[in-house]
């Protein structure tokens, strides 16, 4: 399982069984949907996801996704939010220097009134 961050809690939204990669959006339920049906919300909704909360997938294994759909699919989701999940701090840590100097400005002039 892949997994960022070392956190006790982390939830896993994407995942491969039975030979074919499965979703979900809400870590509440245990509804699983075939990744081949996955739309471009609910790919908006995963990515928010894994740039707000503790986000946990399945390893890509060629050889446990027989479904040649799914496949391609998983492989293509998984490279793109590992890549993103390794960068998040670099993005994070660039957006608040990018705004540091506001965000002083306005904490100084908050702090005197």
């Amino acid at each position: 399982m892949h997994i960022m961050k070392e956190k006790n809690r982390h939830m896993t939204y994407l995942k491969i069984d039975n030979n074919k990669g499965y979703y979900r959006i809400e870590e509440t339920t245990e509804d699983w949907v075939e990744l081949d049906q996955i739309s471009k919300d609910d790919l908006l909704k995963l990515l928010k996801k894994a740039t707000t909360e503790e986000f946990g997938m399945n390893e890509y294994d060629n050889e446990l996704l027989q479904n040649p759909a799914h496949n391609i699919i998983y492989k293509n989701i998984y490279g793109k939010f590992t890549e993103l999940l390794n960068n998040k701090t670099r993005f994070q840590d660039s957006v608040n220097l990018m705004y540091k100097s506001a965000i002083d400005k306005y904490t100084i002039e908050l702090n005197e009134e």
